[in-house]
């Protein structure tokens, strides 16, 4: 094939390929061609909408009154007609009138400006309080206040969104915004939602909720919603957090009380199902079966599914520390974190701790023999 063929051939393939995935509106997420806000469903988000009308109407009124008066005289006085410029100096009249017109401009777009803002953090009297908590690359919820207490989770982009990106072969209309575990929260109830992160700054935003906080280490800020509309809306992470920022995708799911009530009875029936003896024995083959689950529902994405890691992401597969006969070091790193880099899992079981260790000293090239016991993992956590 001629050189000068092959960028063209290349070109027409990608078109077909793009050509191929139809991509449609996402309801409660993005859409084609989409050039406005997103459709609001909270009465802060269409504040926020209108405060973008009468700013881009205000903006649009001193174009056309300035431009339109600039261009009237350039063409209605114009040289070849005649016209001499006028000569005056320091009008007092003309200070006064671009002096005081602008000042009620700026009044009259500060003014609804600020109400929105007040109203955006007024987060008191909230039915239920969300802890939003950013990790590379995944979001940690707990439901600190309000029915659903004291349950918590972990959000990751679901494993078939991955597999679909590292093929190169995007599909679906929510592809990367499709995760494993949604945040649910009923409708026409006030939802406050604190943020924060184990490792680098992250950004919690949902569009159609008109709400944007980031999440900082070692500090807590607020935001707060009221989805009047049942439905699943979708957000990312909006601050570049490291090598897989675009795979931080929010998914939350508003539903009616009695479906919310029947979630948090199930979530609490799983939560308890999971909420394994930590004085259990366990055998080898249980633990290690166990963790393998364990592991890749919440390790694989980073140490991926061979254990080779990656880049900062250390591996797992003949790892030193994995290796070691002290079992209480891996222990305190899956509890901890480490560097920055592996975040704490705290949130995990003894049960789910101790499996997953287990599982990693004794899979791939580690064949340790080695057992963790979930009162070992109790022991640590004191």
């Amino acid at each position: 094939m001629n050189a000068w063929r092959r960028p063209i051939v290349a070109m027409a393939s990608l078109c077909l390929a793009a050509s191929a995935w139809a991509v449609n509106d996402l309801p409660g997420g993005p859409a084609v061609g989409q050039i406005d806000l997103h459709p609001p469903v909270t009465k802060i988000a269409a504040a926020q909408q209108d405060l973008h009308y009468l700013m881009l109407y205000i903006c649009l009124a001193i174009f056309i009154g300035v431009f339109g008066v600039m261009f009237y005289s350039i063409y209605k006085h114009r040289k070849s007609k005649g016209h001499k410029p006028a000569d005056f100096h320091e009008s007092t009249t003309v200070e006064i009138i671009w002096t005081i017109v602008p000042f009620l401009i700026v009044i009259g777009m500060a003014l609804p400006a600020t109400k929105v803002v007040v109203a955006q953090k007024d987060t008191t009297n909230a039915d239920i309080t969300i802890k939003a908590v950013g990790m590379q690359w995944k979001w940690g919820y707990e439901y600190i206040t309000g029915e659903g207490e004291g349950i918590q989770f972990i959000s990751t982009l679901d494993a078939s969104q991955r597999a679909l990106s590292d093929a190169g072969t995007p599909a679906g209309d929510n592809y990367l915004l499709k995760v494993d575990n949604a945040m649910v929260v009923p409708v026409d109830k006030k939802v406050r939602i604190i943020t924060t992160a184990n490792d680098v700054i992250h950004s919690f935003m949902v569009p159609a909720f008109g709400i944007k906080q980031d999440a900082i280490p070692g500090f807590v800020r607020d935001t707060w919603f009221r989805a009047e509309k049942v439905g699943d809306y979708y957000g990312q992470c909006v601050e570049l957090c490291g090598k897989e920022h675009a795979y931080m995708p929010i998914h939350v799911k508003v539903v009616t009380a009695e479906a919310y009530a029947k979630w948090v009875e199930d979530k609490r029936k799983e939560i308890a199902a999971k909420a394994d003896d930590p004085n259990k024995v366990w055998t080898l083959e249980a633990l290690v079966a166990r963790g393998e689950k364990v592991y890749n529902a919440n390790c694989a994405a980073c140490h991926q599914p061979n254990g080779k890691g990656g880049g900062a992401i250390k591996a797992l597969d003949a790892s030193p520390l994995v290796l070691d006969a002290d079992r209480g070091k891996e222990i305190h790193v899956l509890l901890n974190g480490q560097n920055n880099i592996m975040p704490a899992w705290k949130q995990l079981s003894d049960t789910e701790i101790a499996a997953v260790i287990t599982f990693t000293k004794n899979h791939w090239s580690n064949k340790t023999g080695q057992i963790v016991q979930p009162a070992e993992v109790l022991a640590a956590r004191k």
